[in-house]
């Protein structure tokens, strides 16, 4: 009668095992800004200095993702996006940069304008592991991003200008490339 009871308390010690070591049991894990109910997402656009009608682009995204929570979210998750004013300046670009990845533990950098502000915080983002996505640059490309503009895409590119650096701003040279996709 004891064996029966050891081998009792053996069977159901090894289920608990089992069940604990059960997915449902493990806990999650995510990246930095991502948790069960809340995903952040940080952008820079300069809402003053010299570009500052680009500051559309980030109230759109703002508008956009209110919208999506209004909706229940993603997967049930809220967004969480915050956008700071880098005043068209890659200093202050790197600057805000660091707030929203270093004190807003944003999970990716979403539609930051700018080739100079892109440009600067690159390897940043880069180095800390911080997606950046859909970047908003005047130039035709930023180191280590390609852009495919075959007809097949879903959006293809139809038109670009070449910028360059000359000085201390960039400005526009050669043709304007463009693309008639329809024929």
């Amino acid at each position: 009668m004891h064996n029966r009871s050891l081998v009792r308390l053996a069977a159901i010690a090894l289920a608990g095992l089992a069940l604990m070591a059960s997915p449902g049991f493990a806990q999650k894990k995510y990246d930095p800004g991502a948790s069960d109910t809340e995903i952040k997402i940080g952008n820079i656009t300069p809402y003053s200095g010299p570009a500052s009608s680009y500051g559309a682009i980030g109230a759109t995204g703002e508008a956009y993702f209110r919208m999506i929570n209004d909706q229940g979210g993603i997967n049930g998750r809220k967004i969480n996006f915050t956008s700071y004013d880098d005043s068209y300046s890659p200093p202050k670009a790197v600057e805000q940069t660091h707030k929203l990845v270093e004190s807003g533990n944003v999970l990716l950098i979403f539609n930051s304008v700018g080739t100079p502000s892109n440009t600067a915080i690159q390897k940043y983002l880069n180095a800390k592991r911080v997606p950046q996505l859909f970047v908003a640059s005047g130039a035709m490309l930023l180191s280590g991003i390609t852009v495919n503009t075959s007809p097949s895409d879903f959006y293809p590119i139809k038109q670009m200008q070449m910028m360059r650096f000359e000085g201390d701003r960039w400005e526009m040279f050669g043709p304007v490339i463009s693309s008639d996709i329809n024929g």
